[in-house]
């Protein structure tokens, strides 16, 4: 699924302060803990929503790099199963003590909930721009995304070479510390490992013990005939790295297709409007319009009215599911020259003098009325 803005996430405008940012994600993470709806995948979700948000804006650089370029700013600065602050109801214990475990909150005032193991990549959105041609043809680009990517270094450990992750001393790898208060026990996120259970020594150069770098990746896409704006393509495994050798998240590339001069899309149909003299609207006879293949042939009956549409089956735009294609709609309309010849306007005045004399008189009017128009009314 897309990726919705982070101030949108956090219900929070640009211009929020630090402590707004914190006091919005804090309403959010009670609400939506998992602790707090079990079963719940909706809230679960939202509260990895609200986590990643908050992991990107609480952070002054990854902040500015978002405000700047959006998600593919701070790729990896998050995303699902990953970027929850540990730390951000630390303030809590002193209020709620151990009543997290009285009501069934479990961890949330502990600090959350372990970080440790394999963690799933998040996944990145790309907005690509394509031209119409390409959507009714089919195409294949390169486009360029910085992401997240295991280190090569460390393999993703974040240890240096010759070195490796070892279980974290203080809390014996569990990620948590728990207190005995009375009759209550209360859990706290350690502090030394940060709730991941496992500590680095001496972190790798490369990577600075995170075990990914962000490099700019080139990418192969298909684009296939008939996409419309708004559609997406999924690249899987093509996402930011896992941690802890996790799977890597997918790539999204949301389309948008620029408009044409001539053609209008409504579904897989082509809609155009094409301008006719007055003497082939009503003598009728064959012309040429404009396709997505080249030029079609079509015949005008004679007497056609202007706004009549027709329709040139199966030359519009190819179904992106490959089965079928639109209908091209042709619509004519009437077309005045602003200047004539004298050959031209005596011709035409020898014409007005055959036509019966034009009466408007004040009536009713009918939708046959509307459908007829000017012409339908003088001629027909």
């Amino acid at each position: 699924m897309t990726k919705r803005d982070f101030y949108e996430v956090l219900g929070v405008p640009r211009t929020a302060s630090d402590q707004d940012i914190k006091s919005a994600y804090r309403k959010l993470a009670l609400k939506y803990h998992p602790d707090r709806n079990p079963g719940d995948k909706a809230a679960e979700e939202r509260f990895k929503e609200a986590a990643e948000a908050y992991a990107v804006l609480a952070d002054a650089d990854k902040r500015a790099r978002y405000d700047r370029f959006g998600h593919a700013g701070v790729a990896g600065a998050g995303g699902p199963g990953g970027g929850v602050d540990p730390t951000i109801f630390a303030d809590f214990q002193d209020i709620f003590g151990g009543l997290g475990d009285i009501f069934g909150f479990g961890d949330v005032f502990g600090g959350g909930r372990r970080r440790g193991g394999p963690q799933r990549g998040a996944d990145l959105r790309y907005d690509m721009e394509i031209a119409f041609e390409q959507s009714a043809r089919g195409a294949e680009t390169t486009i360029q995304i910085p992401r997240l990517e295991t280190c090569e270094s460390c393999s993703g450990s974040g240890a240096a070479p010759g070195t490796s992750v070892t279980a974290c001393p203080q809390c014996r790898g569990t990620g948590q510390l728990r207190y005995q208060q009375g009759f209550f026990t209360v859990a706290r996120t350690c502090g030394q490992c940060r709730g991941a259970g496992k500590v680095v020594a001496k972190p790798c150069t490369t990577c600075r013990g995170q075990g990914t770098t962000e490099q700019q990746r080139k990418l192969t896409v298909k684009i296939p005939a008939g996409i419309a704006t708004g559609q997406r393509l999924r690249l899987a495994g093509e996402g930011e790295a896992g941690a802890q050798g996790g799977p890597a998240g997918d790539l999204y590339v949301v389309v948008h297709v620029a408009e044409h001069e001539f053609f209008q899309r409504d579904g897989n149909n082509l809609h155009c409007e094409v301008p006719l003299s007055f003497p082939t609207l009503a003598l009728g006879g064959d012309i040429t319009v404009p396709g997505i293949d080249g030029d079609e042939s079509l015949r005008i009956p004679e007497g056609t009215q202007p706004g009549t549409t027709f329709k040139v089956k199966g030359k519009g735009m190819p179904d992106v599911s490959g089965r079928g294609q639109g209908d091209l709609l042709v619509t004519v309309q009437a077309v005045t020259p602003k200047k004539l010849t004298k050959d031209q306007r005596k011709l035409l005045e020898q014409l007005a003098a055959t036509l019966p004399a034009q009466k408007f008189e004040p009536t009713r009017r009918t939708a046959d009325d509307e459908d007829k128009g000017i012409f339908g009314k003088i001629f027909g």
